[in-house]
C-alpha cells in the first residue's frame, strides 16, 4: 500500500500529528504540512489528499473576523465533507469540521485543560474510541461545539458533553487530543504559558502527569489511528 497522502493543516507549530505520524506513513501515507500563517487553506484542493487531518490551535471557529483563515477553512471542508472524503479533526479541527457541517461552536463553561478518561457512549456500535476506555488523555480547550445532526456522538466528560463524533467510517473529529507525544509535552507548556497563568492551572501539576499517562496515551492513540485509517472506505 504505497503513494496515498495525507496534508495536515497546522495552526501552530508544535501541535503537529505526534504519535499519529509514524501510524500514518505505516499505512502508506506520505504527509504533507500545510502550515496555515503561510498557505491560504483557499488555494488547497479540498478533495485532493486522501486524507485530510484539520490539528488544534488557539483560535475559534468565531473569531473569524481577526482570523479569516477561519472561513477558508470551513468552506475547504463544507466542500470536502459533501464527497465523504476521509477526514479527521482534532480540537480546533473538530470544531472547524463541526461548524463546516452547521453545528454551533461557543465558548464552554469552563477551560477543560488536563489528563483524565473519556465516557464513551454507548450509541455507535462499535465504538472505534474503545482503545481508549479508561486511558487517560490530554483535554487542552475552551470552546465547544453541539453535535452535528448527521454526528453520531462517541465520547463526554463532565465538563463537555461533545467530546467527539464520527459520521459514517470517513469521518471524525475529536475534541480532546490523543496524538501529543509525552517527549514534546514542554512545548505545550511554554507555548500556551499565558493561557495556563490565566486560568490558574498549574504546568507543574500537567507536566507531572504528562510523565504518568502520555506513554499510555501514545500507544493507545497509534492504535485508535491505525484502527480508523483500515476502516476508512473510499
Amino acid at each position: 500500500m504505497t503513494g496515498r497522502t495525507a496534508q495536515a493543516i497546522r495552526h501552530i507549530g508544535f501541535e503537529d500529528l505526534g504519535s499519529f505520524a509514524v501510524p500514518l506513513q505505516e499505512a502508506g501515507y506520505d504527509i504533507e504540512y500545510i502550515d496555515i500563517a503561510e498557505r491560504d487553506p483557499a488555494a488547497l484542493d479540498p478533495l485532493g489528499p486522501d486524507l485530510l487531518v484539520v490539528l488544534g490551535g488557539p483560535i475559534g471557529v468565531y473569531n473569524h473576523d481577526a482570523y479569516p483563515v477561519v472561513t477558508s477553512e470551513i468552506q475547504l471542508l463544507r466542500v470536502r465533507l459533501a464527497a465523504d472524503r476521509p477526514t479527521l479533526g482534532i480540537c480546533l479541527g473538530a470544531q472547524l469540521m463541526a461548524a463546516a457541517l452547521g453545528a454551533r461552536v461557543y465558548p464552554g463553561a469552563a477551560k477543560e485543560i488536563g489528563w483524565s478518561a473519556l465516557d464513551l457512549s454507548d450509541a455507535a456500535a462499535p465504538n472505534p474510541l474503545a482503545v481508549l476506555r479508561d486511558v487517560p488523555v490530554l483535554h487542552w480547550h475552551g470552546d465547544t461545539f453541539d453535535l452535528p445532526e448527521c454526528g453520531t456522538l462517541l465520547a463526554s466528560t463532565p465538563l463537555c458533553a461533545n467530546q467527539a463524533f464520527s459520521r459514517g467510517s470517513n469521518v471524525l473529529g475529536l475534541q480532546f487530543h490523543p496524538e501529543v507525544l509525552g517527549a514534546r509535552f514542554e512545548h505545550w507548556l511554554l507555548g500556551h504559558a499565558n493561557e495556563l497563568v490565566t486560568a490558574g492551572i498549574s504546568p507543574i501539576t500537567l507536566r507531572r502527569d504528562a510523565r504518568r499517562y502520555a506513554s499510555r496515551l501514545e500507544q493507545a492513540g497509534a492504535a485508535l489511528l491505525t484502527s480508523w485509517l483500515s476502516r476508512l472506505t473510499r
